[in-house]
C-alpha cells in the first residue's frame, strides 16, 4: 500500500488535483475555516480511502472534489477541467458525466420507481438508451425484481444499491462515497461496500470514500487523513 497522503502514483496528469485550497463556510462571526491549504493528487484509478475526526473536513473535501462546494482559494482539477472556470450549468453538466456520487442518505427521488432514480442521470446526459442501461444496472446490484419499487417500497439497503447503481450508470471517471454505509447495518452496509469496489475494480474509476471505519479504509490503496483542515500523513 502506498502510504504517502501528499501525492498519487507518478503520473502526467492525475485524475483529481487539489493545490492551495481553502474553504470557509458560514456567515460573520459563523464563518468557519473548513479547509485549510489543502494539496492532494490522487491518480487515475486509485481507490482513496480519505479519514479524519469528526468535523475534519472529509465531507466538505468531497464535495470540493465532485464540485458541489466551490473553493475560495486555489485549484480543483478533476478529469483534466479546471472546475473554477466552470460556471454553474457547465459545472452541473461536468459531474452528470464525469462524476458519480454516493451519500449516506441515499437522495434517491421520492416519487421516481427505481428505474426512474438511476434512468434521470443517464437522460440527463442525453444518452439514448438510458432505461435499457438503468435496467442493466439494477440487474448488476441483485435489484431485477425491483426496477418499478419506489424508495419507500425499498430497504435501506435496497435504497442504496439504487444509489451506487445511479452513480456508476453514466460510468464516471470518479466516484465519490460520503460515509455509503452510515445509515445500514453491518451485513448491508459490508455488501454495498462490496458493490463499490466491484463497481471500481470492473470499470477502472477513481474512487473516494469517506469513511470513520478504519478496517474498510484500508481496503483502499491508499489512506488520506485529515486533521483539522489539513492534511495530514497517510497510514
Amino acid at each position: 500500500m502506498t502510504n504517502n497522503s501528499q501525492a498519487g502514483p507518478s503520473i502526467a496528469q492525475p485524475a483529481i488535483r487539489l493545490a492551495g485550497v481553502n474553504l470557509s463556510l458560514g456567515q460573520g462571526a459563523a464563518r468557519v475555516h473548513i479547509l485549510k491549504d489543502i494539496g492532494l493528487n490522487i491518480g487515475s484509478g486509485e481507490a482513496i480511502g480519505l479519514v479524519g475526526p469528526s468535523g475534519s473536513g472529509k465531507s466538505t473535501l468531497l464535495m470540493v472534489m465532485a464540485g458541489l462546494e466551490r473553493a475560495d482559494t486555489g485549484t480543483v482539477a478533476v478529469a483534466g477541467e479546471n472546475l473554477h472556470a466552470l460556471d454553474e450549468d457547465a459545472l452541473a453538466r461536468f459531474r452528470g458525466r464525469n462524476v458519480g456520487i454516493v451519500f449516506q442518505s441515499f437522495h434517491l427521488i421520492p416519487t421516481m420507481t427505481a428505474l426512474e432514480n438511476v434512468a434521470v442521470p443517464l437522460e440527463l446526459a442525453g444518452i439514448a438508451d438510458a432505461g435499457e442501461r438503468a435496467s442493466d444496472e439494477l440487474a448488476a446490484v441483485g435489484l431485477r425484481e425491483r426496477l418499478h419499487h419506489y424508495p419507500a417500497e425499498l430497504s435501506g439497503g435496497e435504497q442504496q444499491r439504487v444509489a451506487v447503481a445511479r452513480a456508476l450508470a453514466p460510468n464516471p471517471a470518479i466516484l465519490v462515497a460520503d460515509e455509503p454505509t452510515g445509515n445500514l447495518d453491518e451485513d448491508t452496509g459490508r455488501q454495498i461496500i462490496d458493490l463499490l469496489f466491484a463497481g471500481h475494480a470492473k470499470r477502472g474509476t477513481t474512487l473516494v470514500l469517506v469513511t470513520h471505519d478504519s478496517a474498510l479504509a484500508q481496503r483502499c490503496q491508499r489512506v488520506v487523513r485529515l486533521r483539522s483542515g489539513h492534511v495530514v500523513n497517510g497510514s
